[in-house]
């Protein structure tokens, strides 16, 4: 039996930041999905908005429960409710190196 089958098909709320190279939040995007496979290149999540699969880093620790209830997405108004898993991750930018 696959490790990770416990998590195939489970719905799940991410969470996305984004910062600039002074750990400033420039971007913020949430979406909800079903997770379709997990491997050693990432967990795979089939967004629920029609936009494909997503892939997330492979790290499973990063799939907390949630609670009963309702979760109300920012960025579209959108209330998903009875979620099995939330993550949120935060992406640093890279410093821009300057040509000398």
């Amino acid at each position: 039996m696959d490790e990770f089958s416990e998590y195939i098909g489970k719905h799940l709320l991410v969470g996305l930041s984004y910062t600039d190279d002074e750990n400033v939040v420039t971007m913020q995007l949430q979406f909800h999905g079903w997770i379709v496979r997990i491997a050693d290149d990432g967990i795979f999540v089939n967004r629920a908005d029609g936009n494909g699969e997503f892939s997330l880093p492979p790290d499973v620790s990063s799939l907390q429960p949630a609670g009963p209830g309702n979760y109300k997405l920012r960025s579209t108004g959108e209330v998903v409710v009875n979620l099995d898993y939330i993550c949120s991750w935060t992406i640093h930018a890279p410093a821009l190196c300057e040509d000398k």
